[in-house]
């Protein structure tokens, strides 16, 4: 027992403590570098990998751009009609129905028209009585007038003679056989008359100054009625509901037996051959639209250009609303009812560096986007400036021939790197 406890307390030599050490440190590394290698592929295996198939990407370029700011609008008949009714009236006869092509003068459908033909019959017997009642003011107009000149005549032939006799009492004066109270009865008398004259003058002239105005008044009076009578014409003729165009009628109340009110629409007819579109922008951008402006109109892939035809100048809602004329009016792709997305053209910029319109662009400044580099994308701090339907302006943050994604990605916010497929 003694020998071996000996054995057991003998010392190990140096070396091979050393060995031990040794080979202890080398597993120790071994672990060390399994495991940093292991975090590294762990790392890689981390990275967001997006398929390249998912992305939209943009080279940077130089170009010009149409700086344009963006509406809404739909597309609508470019010629279209609201028949209304100009009486109340009832339905009695339909002669044409929705979706019908219609000439000018096609007739649509009739109305109960008695009432107003009644009025209409009513009021030709007042136009003729109107004619005799003015014949008949004419015609007494004439004969008092013509009396008061008759007395005129009388008494300037009474003038005449007074004076005659004035001349001879003077010429009997002269010779001795008058006497100068005769004269001065003379001169008397023939100064009445020429007053009663000058009064008599002066009621013709006032006399036909009264009977001009009552004759004019009743003239007005005629003119009025005769305007009122072309109004009822008019009305009875419209009440004849007739297609005013060459059109597709889309719309027609067909309800026969239906009471309709007076300015009630009864049809509507379209051109769907042409079209227009009616538009609408925030009231924010109202000093960029004019009349006569250029819009780009996009339908899809399709882009039409067009102008601007009329302007609403009152905000409603926080919005403006506008029309537009596309160059090409009859063109395949318009469809009344359609939704097309609107580009105001406000200005033109030469050799701006830019990339392609995407989802993520709202607006002038700040962004985060994600630049190509091999298989990587990482995130740029940039700065946009205006934009048009297919570019936006590149201020900084970019250089000409690199490549960045302009798809949504939001979601991403905040990584450093991402990998593509």
């Amino acid at each position: 027992m003694k020998n071996d406890n000996q054995t057991m307390d003998r010392q190990i030599p140096v070396s091979e403590q050393h060995r031990r050490k040794m080979k202890r440190g080398a597993i120790g590394v071994a672990i060390a570098v399994a495991v940093l290698g292991f975090g590294a592929w762990l790392g890689t295996q981390m990275i967001p990998t997006l398929d390249r198939k998912t992305l939209v990407i943009s080279d940077v370029d130089r170009g010009t751009i149409d700086v344009s700011v963006s509406a809404t609008g739909r597309i609508v008949p470019a010629f279209e009609e609201v028949i209304v009714s100009p009486i109340s009236s009832k339905i009695l006869e339909v002669f044409a129905h929705s979706g019908d092509s219609v000439d000018i003068g096609t007739p649509l459908c009739r109305l109960d028209l008695q009432s107003a033909e009644t009025d209409y019959a009513k009021a030709l017997d007042e136009r003729e009585i109107r004619r005799q009642q003015t014949a008949q003011l004419r015609a007494n107009v004439e004969t008092q007038l013509s009396d008061r000149r008759m007395q005129i005549e009388v008494e300037e032939m009474k003038l005449s003679q007074l004076e005659a006799q004035l001349r001879n009492e003077r010429y009997l004066d002269s010779l001795g056989s008058g006497t100068r109270d005769r004269v001065r009865q003379a001169e008397t008398t023939l100064r009445t008359a020429q007053l009663q004259l000058a009064q008599l003058r002066q009621q013709y002239q006032n006399e036909q100054r009264v009977r001009q105005a009552d004759l004019r008044m009743q003239q007005l009076q005629n003119g009025i009625f005769e305007k009122s009578l072309d109004e009822k014409r008019r009305t009875l003729d419209d009440a004849n509901i007739r297609s005013p165009r060459r059109a597709t009628l889309t719309y027609i109340n067909s309800e026969v037996g239906s009471t309709i009110g007076a300015g009630q629409k009864i049809a509507v007819v379209s051109d769907l051959s042409h079209f227009k579109a009616e538009c609408e922008i925030s009231d924010t951008h109202s000093d960029r639209v004019r009349v006569g402006g250029a819009v780009i109109l996009r339908i899809g892939k399709e882009r039409l250009t067009g102008i601007i035809n009329t302007v609403t100048p009152l905000s409603q809602s926080g919005a403006i609303t506008f029309t537009v004329v596309p160059d090409d009016m009859s063109h395949p792709r318009l469809r009344s009812g359609l939704r097309t997305e609107v580009f105001v053209i406000t200005s033109i910029k030469d050799d701006v560096l830019r990339i392609r319109n995407g989802s993520f662009y709202s607006g002038p400044g700040d962004y985060t986007l994600f630049v190509l580099d091999g298989d990587l994308l990482h995130p740029h701090q940039v700065r946009l400036g205006e934009c048009n339907y297919d570019y936006i302006e590149v201020i900084s943050g970019l250089e000409q021939g690199e490549q960045v994604v302009v798809s949504d990605m939001s979601k991403y916010k905040g990584k450093e790197k991402l990998k593509v497929d």
